[in-house]
């Protein structure tokens, strides 16, 4: 694969994304938000596949931002078992359980984490899902470094790290779970700022034992503005995918 930032590597025109902050949303409203907006990309992609080029419409892309109450979802992949809490402590710490259809095991969401849903027809960009995974990755590893925060990848595991090389110290960051047919793509990637990392102990995050979980805050020692953390996101994110952002 070429670099992550040889944009050469991808099409030569900027491809029209919709970007929406959603808020403060729960979990279960922002996957309804996300079925809808997936099911409207792919069956346009459907009747454009019947039609001339001449009469096909544009395809549309989003990236959906938002913060969401706390939750633990599990993916189509993952064990229940990696639930440490049962109904009544989910109910004493406020936290939902929810199985979705996303690819890996068990995460937390929670406020002061940014999570980010990239709908796009990968069409329009690569057709290669690791590649496009690499990517997210790269764009939360590049912000990170502008704060000074050393991250990379770990191998055989999906997500960004702190420390990969070093058993005793390796944490995550950022946890990332997608879906993709017929090369659209659904959920993506959860940046903890300032997250309440109690939460995770909760779970085995991702379904791996004896690794720790972490945040900027506890990296920095202060948390940083998380609206400069989004505006980073933004703006890696539209550098590595040759995307064009329209903020609405």
């Amino acid at each position: 694969m070429k670099s992550l930032n040889d944009a050469a590597s991808l099409n030569s025109d900027l491809q029209n994304v919709i970007f929406r902050d959603l808020g403060l949303i729960s979990y279960r409203d922002a996957w309804d938000y996300q079925e809808k907006v997936f099911n409207e990309l792919t069956e346009r992609k459907l009747a454009n596949r019947s039609l001339i080029r001449s009469d096909q419409d544009p395809q549309v892309h989003y990236l959906l931002f938002c913060e969401h109450p706390h939750v633990f979802t599990l993916g189509r992949s993952g064990e229940e078992k990696n639930l440490l809490a049962d109904s009544l402590e989910l109910n004493k710490i406020g936290a939902e359980f929810v199985k979705n259809n996303r690819g890996g095991d068990i995460t937390y969401h929670g406020p002061g984490q940014i999570v980010g849903y990239p709908i796009l027809d990968l069409d329009c960009f690569f057709t290669d899902i690791h590649k496009y995974l690499r990517y997210l990755e790269e764009a939360i590893i590049q912000v990170l470094a502008e704060y000074g925060i050393m991250a990379s990848r770990f191998p055989g595991y999906t997500g960004v790290w702190i420390e990969p090389d070093n058993p005793q110290r390796a944490r995550k960051i950022c946890a990332m779970g997608v879906r993709c047919s017929r090369w659209v793509t659904m959920h993506g990637f959860a940046l903890n700022v300032n997250s309440d990392l109690s939460y995770f102990e909760k779970i085995v995050p991702c379904g791996i034992s004896g690794k720790a979980v972490t945040s900027m805050e506890k990296e920095l020692g202060e948390s940083p503005d998380i609206n400069e953390v989004k505006a980073a996101l933004i703006r890696h994110l539209a550098a590595l995918f040759q995307m064009k952002i329209i903020k609405e």
